[in-house]
């Protein structure tokens, strides 16, 4: 009990002068859930509803490993065969004899190897790229085919299937449309009949396309993920109160333009439904432990001190400095936003961390480092 209070104590501590520090951004959002040291700490907004980013991405490879358990295809299965034609056409390198469309799989697509641009931080051949148009063009709703389009005319494909490593949120775009194909269902459904609604995560939804149990009565709103959806059936970031965040130096909470993430990142959730999703992944309530462990297998660098797996990254914070490589090696994702959702294996713990501003990674980061160390002080 008394390592649980000091856990407490100087975490808090250490929040404190991290939300002095961030002006007007307000505390961060963190929860850490760790049943075996008796942890169960939040701080911040518990209940407020943030933009997930690029942890999205676990869910959207969590409904694939799904239906790969299912039967409905293998992770070697090629794109091709999953998805019509013209929405692969012109997105993989065309160099050779055939179109890499031909030799992409879905592993490749989950692993970021399929050699597809990256409409958000790639580069373009023309225009504005994807995350100045964001700001530029706050009213613009993207819809997925509006994504493909935009690396489909303005990108280049970045090698062919399996040659290199190149994070893809395309690439995710697609998995997400390959979902729908394998299902007749919108992606948006699925997450909530898959995920969402079986672990209890009333206050999740994929933004602009349906709304969290929560706010309504009955099941999640159904439209289709191509159509631009009304506030009547689908609601904005303001109708979902979700809490404000930063893209650079711009406030864009309220920007539709932030569709573009969908199933690359487009999820809306809390610090405990997050939690929850967190636990049920690394307990086996989702998916095997051994497709988790596919999911998670450290296969490529994605920067200094972290590890890309297909759908999961692990934290080596040995990487960031030689000084902290006896701590555990975490296995999650984060979002451009300064969002973290980890799982430490040495001592199950879950972590949720939201800076909401992609100006805050390393300050995310520094906090992830000090709640490792103070784990690591509890348990002894």
């Amino acid at each position: 009990m008394q390592a649980t209070a000091d856990f407490a104590t100087r975490l808090d501590r250490h929040l404190d002068r991290v939300t002095a520090r961030r002006g007007i951004l307000g505390a961060p959002q963190v929860a850490i859930s760790a049943p075996r040291l008796g942890i169960d700490h939040r701080s911040g907004d518990r209940s407020g509803r943030f933009h997930v980013a690029s942890i999205g991405k676990a869910f959207t490879a969590v409904l694939v490993m799904q239906l790969v358990e299912a039967g409905a295809f293998a992770v070697d299965t090629p794109v091709s065969a999953l998805l019509p034609g013209d929405e692969l056409d012109g997105l993989f390198d065309t160099q050779g004899t055939t179109d890499a469309a031909g030799q992409a799989t879905v592993h490749h697509l989950l692993a970021h190897t399929a050699g597809v641009a990256d409409y958000f931080e790639g580069r373009v051949t023309s225009g504005r790229p994807m995350r100045e148009l964001v700001i530029a063009e706050p009213d613009r709703y993207w819809t997925p085919a509006d994504l493909l389009d935009f690396t489909r005319s303005r990108q280049r494909p970045i090698g062919r299937p399996g040659e290199r490593f190149a994070y893809s949120n395309t690439g995710y775009i697609l998995l997400g449309r390959l979902l729908e194909h394998a299902m007749g269902r919108a992606f948006h459904e699925l997450l909530h009949e898959r995920i969402f609604t079986p672990l209890g995560m009333r206050d999740s939804a994929l933004l602009f396309h349906s709304r969290p149990a929560n706010d309504e009565v009955g099941a999640a709103t159904s439209t289709t993920a191509t159509t631009t959806p009304t506030t009547t059936t689908a609601p904005t970031a303001t109708e979902l109160r979700m809490l404000p965040f930063r893209l650079g130096h711009d406030e864009v909470s309220t920007f539709r333009s932030v569709s573009c993430d969908w199933a690359g990142g487009g999820v809306v959730s809390t610090p405990d439904d997050l939690v929850a999703f967190g636990s049920a992944l690394h307990r086996g309530r989702l998916i095997s432990p051994e497709h988790l462990a596919y999911l998670a297998e450290p296969r490529n660098r994605f920067r200094a001190g972290i590890r890309y797996g297909a759908g999961l990254m692990q934290v080596r914070f040995g990487g960031f400095s030689p000084f902290l490589r006896g701590l555990p090696r975490p296995v999650g994702h984060i979002g451009v936003l300064a969002t973290h959702l980890f799982h430490d294996p040495v001592h199950d713990a879950d972590i949720v961390l939201n800076f909401a501003s992609s100006r805050e990674m390393t300050r995310s980061f520094r906090t992830l480092i000090r709640i490792e160390q103070e784990l690591q002080r509890a348990s002894r």
